[in-house]
């Protein structure tokens, strides 16, 4: 059964880099474009109200008196044909008289208007020129069309010194020149639209080229076999990726290192069950063999003996597996009372202690640097003094994987220690670390084998080589539990009179070192 694939992002890098950078371009385009147009439109306003102004100054230049005085336009339709000449859908023109009061008495004449030229009924101008010049611009609707219209208001004298007022117009048609916005705004936005295409199209090959080296990474994963764990290639990977690729990479290493510890585990574990199966399978053939039933009884001893040897060796292979497993999580840490697990411990081995005639003794944290010791012999009612409701000596731990870590210590302190012997195990606390320690005085272990008596499936054999030995899995997974909870396990000598350090015959002491809970440390 395939596990539950992930739920993945269908919103990708790409998206993000438009989705973050497209506002920000078409904000931009935007304020250009209409800055664009603005400016753009002005000069078309401009051009074409330049080209109306040409026929409004033609037509005022060419006013002049006729033979009887009156006021004329000269060439009229010379000026009206080169008006019409360029886009000549709605364009008029106009020049009118009106009279003004003549004389100092106030005596007027007629004020209606003389056309004489163009159209009379063209909208007139809603002000009279200004500060701004003689034209006055503006729009207006003539006819139903929307035009635009400039008009010059000048003052005339006729042959006959009669003053009159002279209005000269000239209207177009704002169809060529909306147009003309028109086309410029649409090129305007054309030009928008093919920059939005190619910042699109230059973050789209920009994302691609630049996940080029992963797909390359993804391709040669998928193509590796299982066992062929190696680091991927970091070659070509941008600097942003590369610390990814890294993380990675250590993970690839850490698992195949778990797979390798695995592997070497199952092998040694394989070696080491064999051994007594075959065992177990000779003396039950010679069971089955057997006449006389003495002899029967003493072969199944020997195999209920070795099934016995077996059954805990199975026991230390799963606690050492448990220890050892990093990919599961623990159980929480809490509060425990190392003086408490320690204690719980001697009393478990005091009966084995009592079969090989050994003396187990124990410290209490709260008597040291007093002995109270337990005998082989019995257990007296006072040798361990009732819990305190406080913790004597706390440390953050798992409990029964402390308690599985000490075991380890005095169990394999009892087996290395000979008949007669004293095991001593104690509780104290120094610079800010709670120790748990067990004295033997066996043969000890060499200064050079006490590295790799922690080593799986190394016999922690004593200098004097005798005695018997176990799967040599007993301070692996005492270390291990140790390390699983912040500490440590080292070894080190019991020093004697005139004995050097280090000299492996003056007993041992294996060391369980702890940092003390919050609050206990200085």
């Amino acid at each position: 059964m395939h596990p539950p694939r992930p739920e993945r992002s269908h919103f990708g890098i790409r998206a993000r880099l438009l989705t973050l950078l497209l506002p920000g371009v078409l904000a931009l385009l935007a304020l250009d474009s209409w800055n664009d147009y603005r400016a753009l439109r002005a000069i078309v306003e401009d051009a074409y109200d330049q080209s109306m102004l040409e026929p409004v100054n033609a037509l005022g230049n060419s006013l002049s008196l006729a033979a009887d005085g009156s006021i004329r336009v000269n060439t009229p339709f010379s000026v009206q044909a080169m008006f019409e000449a360029t886009r000549p859908q709605h364009k008029y023109l106009y020049v009118g008289l009106t009279p003004l009061p003549d004389g100092p008495a106030g005596n007027t004449r007629s004020a209606s208007e003389i056309t004489l030229l163009g159209v009379p009924d063209l909208p007139r101008p809603p002000m009279q020129p200004g500060d701004n010049g003689p034209f006055v611009w503006y729009d207006a609707v003539y006819r139903d069309h929307p035009v635009r219209v400039v008009a010059l208001h000048r003052t005339a004298i006729d042959g006959q010194a009669r003053p009159y007022r002279v209005l000269i117009q000239a209207a177009e048609g704002t169809g060529p020149r909306l147009q003309a916005q028109a086309d410029s705004l649409r090129q305007e936005l054309l030009r928008d639209a093919r920059m939005v295409g190619l910042v699109v199209l230059l973050v789209w090959l920009g994302v691609t080229w630049s996940l080029h080296p992963l797909e390359r990474l993804r391709k040669s994963l998928l193509q590796s076999k299982g066992s062929d764990l190696k680091p991927l290639d970091t070659h070509g990977v941008p600097h942003e990726v590369a610390p990814l690729v890294d993380a990675v990479n250590q993970h690839i290493a850490s698992y195949r290192d778990l797979l390798d510890r695995q592997s070497q585990f199952l092998a040694d574990a394989s070696h080491q069950l064999r051994t007594p199966l075959a065992i177990m399978l000779t003396q039950a053939g010679v069971a089955l063999r057997e006449q006389d039933p003495e002899q029967v009884r003493e072969t199944l001893r020997a195999i209920v003996a070795q099934i016995s040897r077996s059954r805990r060796l199975c026991e230390q292979l799963l606690s050492l597996a448990h220890a050892s497993d990093t990919t599961s999580p623990a159980d929480a840490p809490g509060v425990v009372d190392l003086n408490t697990v320690a204690r719980d411990v001697v009393l478990q081995y005091l009966t084995l202690a009592h079969e090989k005639n050994q003396d187990l003794g124990w410290i209490d944290a709260r008597e040291a640097p007093a002995t109270t010791q337990v005998a082989a012999e019995g257990t007296p009612d006072d040798a361990f003094p009732p819990s305190s409701p406080a913790p004597v000596v706390p440390v953050l731990a798992t409990g029964p994987e402390l308690h599985e870590a000490i075991a380890n210590l005095v169990h394999n302190a009892i087996v290395y220690t000979p008949s007669g012997g004293h095991i001593t195990v104690m509780v104290s606390t120094r610079d800010g670390m709670a120790l748990a320690e067990v004295h033997d005085d066996g043969p000890g272990i060499a200064m050079a084998r006490r590295a790799e008596v922690f080593e799986r499936f190394r016999q922690a054999s004593r200098s004097a080589g005798k005695g018997p030995h176990g799967a040599g899995l007993g301070l692996s997974i005492a270390r291990a539990y140790a390390r699983r909870n912040g500490g440590d396990i080292e070894l080190a000598d019991i020093a004697a009179p005139g004995a050097g350090a280090g000299s492996g015959t003056t007993g041992l002491r294996a060391i369980l070192r702890l940092p003390l809970a919050a609050g206990r440390q200085g």
